[in-house]
């Protein structure tokens, strides 16, 4: 090797050194951590086997008792509202149809409710379609032992028929706009033990009184009621008030 490839080569390896150190410094400069030498002889690993349990952080809970009460929270009562009196509402009836002893009855009943001006009757033309009646006698004497008979039995209301065809002397209990009204009354008779009483169509134009009560409360509409129960045959039904 020659002296100036011998120079040059000495030359480029100093350029290098000068470059290195010249970096390091540069580095170190801009605030790079330093390196620590690293003594091995002093490193021990530790067996984790015999060492002691880590315990974990415990939380302590604050009791029940230990807790702040809380104040209660007044709620604003909204003030009742005025309660409205609601009027009791009133009732109107129709009750009927009334002739002969019947009628004296129920208008003694009526009087006996002290009912005053509520109720009031009138007349009406009915064509009876149904009558309940004891069939036609020999004879006027016979027709007498039958009605005293029918007193005993507590029958009060009741018709001999005069007149000379086929119903003469024929007793009638009672006439009925309905079917219904005829057979609850016959059966009535039944039970007071006129076992000769019967029921049957009869065509015929009369005259009946109707009773109209007004404006009753609750306890009188009761009363009225049980009233009618002791009028077999009649009829008792709301009707509009006047």
């Amino acid at each position: 090797m020659t002296k100036s490839i011998k120079w040059i080569f000495w030359l480029l390896i100093a350029a290098n050194v000068i470059f290195f150190a010249v970096m390091q410094l540069s580095v170190n400069g801009q605030g790079a951590p330093e390196l620590y030498p690293v003594h091995e002889e002093k490193i021990t690993l530790r067996d984790l086997s015999e060492s002691e349990p880590v315990q974990a952080p415990t939380l302590e809970v604050a009791s029940p008792e230990s807790m702040p009460v809380s104040a209660p929270v007044a709620v604003p009562v909204a003030a009742s509202a005025p309660v409205a009196l609601v009027a009791k509402e009133l009732a109107c009836f129709e009750w009927g149809d009334f002739s002969g002893g019947e009628l004296v009855r129920a208008e003694a009943a009526l009087k006996k409710l002290k009912l005053g001006d509520k109720f009031t009757q009138h007349e009406v033309d009915r064509n009876i379609n149904f009558w309940v009646y004891i069939a036609p006698l020999k004879d006027k004497a016979a027709a007498n032992q039958k009605i005293a008979q029918l007193k005993a039995r507590g029958v009060t209301d009741y018709f001999v028929m005069q007149e000379p065809a086929e119903w003469l002397n024929a007793i009638s209990l009672g006439v009925f706009r309905s079917r219904e009204s005829a057979q609850k009354f016959l059966e009535d008779m039944h039970a007071k033990n006129v076992s000769s009483a019967q029921m049957g169509e009869r065509s015929s134009k009369t005259r009946a009184t109707l009773f109209m009560i007004n404006n009753l409360d609750a306890d009188m509409s009761a009363k009225l009621t049980l009233l009618q129960k002791n009028f077999s045959g009649s009829e008792l039904k709301p009707a509009s008030c006047h």
